[in-house]
């Protein structure tokens, strides 16, 4: 299956040094926004990648929602967060 979304970020750099990314996904179905926080100094194209791999594990996360297969609570990220838009 085809992604056919597009991702673009604002950044902001933080009192405490820390980077906060703002992005917004781009797509005809269900277009999202959200917040990173980025520790260290990251290139647009890592923090893109960053923002795809935490959408990928989220979505895992929906789908081992099973109450026949219990799954031990995965730790939340307080460090990005999801929102429709």
């Amino acid at each position: 299956m085809e992604s056919t979304e597009k991702i673009s970020i604002t950044t902001k750099t933080l009192n405490s040094g820390n980077c906060q990314v703002k992005f917004f996904i781009e797509d005809d179905r269900r277009p999202q926004y959200g917040y990173l926080l980025v520790n260290e100094p990251k290139s647009v194209g890592e923090i893109i990648e960053e923002i795809k791999s935490r959408l990928e594990r989220r979505k895992e996360e929906m789908m081992n929602l099973n109450p026949f297969f219990p799954v031990p609570p995965i730790e939340e990220d307080h460090n990005f967060y999801l929102f429709s838009a």
